[in-house]
């Protein structure tokens, strides 16, 4: 039976979401040196990673009923929820339903906001793409682009992982999840009425999550802790590791005390 997740170290827990076209072994280094002081679970979303059976529904609130599900099956009763890009989108919908499980929440390049137009727009046009041209196809041009381009030669072991990881994802969750992404609701509400702490970690130089956008909402929280990282794209658990990593573990410090 395939392993959809990884459960390793004690103490208090932090659960890592992975984001579109990923898997849990995204944080698969980043996590160890955090599990000497937390228990870390990193999860494979539906339709991602060893989670590709019987798949109906990719909306985000499905993918975090899922979330709740493995975290009673593993006895969670509180965390802090950890969300890399669709990842995030994912912990906000969590957020919504089961807010009394987290001690807090890290946004890690993600957003509480819906899609733009354009952005919609051009999910659409990546759906018929994929549709079109395949898996393949897709993944060699998409992953490059979300590193800061100063990063990419450095990083190169990591972009063709990300390469790798995509193209061993079934088409149908590719289609589905951007849809998914597209058809996702404004959650800033939730940020706004947040009583856990909330992490922010964005990258200066991420086309995905804009500055402006990253500005828009980072204020939102009643209390909130942000990290701007120059030179960094959409990745930074590989762009700056130590930061990021230093980043989670002095917020769920300050939680846990």
């Amino acid at each position: 039976m395939a392993n959809t997740y990884t459960d390793a170290g004690s103490g208090d827990t932090l659960v890592f979401l992975h984001g579109f076209c990923e898997s849990k072994e995204i944080w698969a280094d980043f996590a160890r040196p955090l599990q000497q002081k937390f228990r870390t679970i990193a999860l494979d979303l539906p339709g991602f990673g060893e989670n590709t059976s019987n798949i109906s529904n990719y909306s985000m609130e499905s993918m975090a009923e899922y979330v709740k599900h493995q975290l009673d099956l593993l006895d969670v009763k509180k965390c802090i929820l950890v969300g890399h890009s669709m990842g995030g989108y994912v912990s906000m919908a969590f957020a919504e339903k089961y807010s009394s499980m987290l001690n807090g929440l890290c946004l890690f390049h993600s957003s509480a906001l819906p899609d733009t137009d354009e952005k919609k727009e051009n999910r659409n046009k990546t759906i018929e793409f994929v549709e079109k041209h395949g898996v393949e196809k897709f993944m060699q041009s998409f992953v490059e682009p979300l590193f800061f381009a100063d990063n990419r030669n450095k990083l190169r072991k990591e972009i063709n992982f990300m390469v790798e990881t995509g193209i061993n994802t079934p088409k149908e969750s590719i289609t589905g999840s951007l849809a998914a992404m597209r058809d996702r609701p404004d959650r800033t509400n939730i940020l706004r009425e947040a009583r856990f702490p909330v992490l922010f970690i964005f990258g200066k130089e991420d086309g995905a999550v804009p500055l402006d956008k990253a500005l828009e909402q980072c204020h939102l929280p009643n209390n909130s802790m942000v990290n701007f990282l120059g030179k960094t794209g959409h990745l930074g658990m590989f762009e700056r590791t130590y930061e990021t990593r230093k980043a989670i573990e002095k917020f769920a410090e300050t939680i846990f005390g």
